[in-house]
Order: C-alpha cells, then structure tokens, then sequence
C-alpha cells in the first residue's frame, strides 16, 4: 500500500513543537531565535505538504509559523534590550 493523506505530519508537527518552544523561551534569546526561525521553516515546509495532501495537518503547521513568528519577535525584543538597555 502507498502513503496517504496523514502518514507525514513530521514536519507540521516539528514546527509547531519548535514554534511553542521559540515563544515560551523567548528570555533565553539567542536559543529562542534559532527555535523560531526553524518553528517557520518546518511550519511552511508542513503547510506546503498538506497543500500537496501529503499531509493532514495544515492547522498545526500554520500555528507553527505563528508562534515561531511570534517568539522570534519577542526574541529579538529581548536581545535588542539587553543591548540597549544599561
């Protein structure tokens, strides 16, 4: 038997765990930056699988690049203060 619609949602998945990760981390700035970039990556690389129907979960893909955008934001926030800031 093939594959079917569901049988590759690694990279949704790793994107959303990475996402989340870059959004509850985001004070430890440096780390945060490389889990949100890569929260995105593999949040737009699931997106396209299940556009393709490779995969079954667009949603979580997509909250993958939400919430790696967001802590990828927030991240960059702190970095910036840390700089800034006496």
């Amino acid at each position: 038997g093939g594959a079917g619609a569901g049988d590759n949602n690694g990279t949704g998945v790793a994107g959303l765990v990475l996402g989340i990760l870059a959004a509850v981390v985001f004070c430890l700035w440096p780390l945060a930056i490389v889990f949100g970039i890569l929260g995105v990556v593999f949040g737009a690389i699931g997106r396209g699988k299940a556009r393709r129907g490779e995969a079954s979960n667009p949603g979580q893909a997509l909250a993958g690049i939400i919430c790696g955008a967001v802590g990828l934001v927030l991240a960059i926030g702190v970095g910036v203060l840390t700089f800034v800031a006496p």
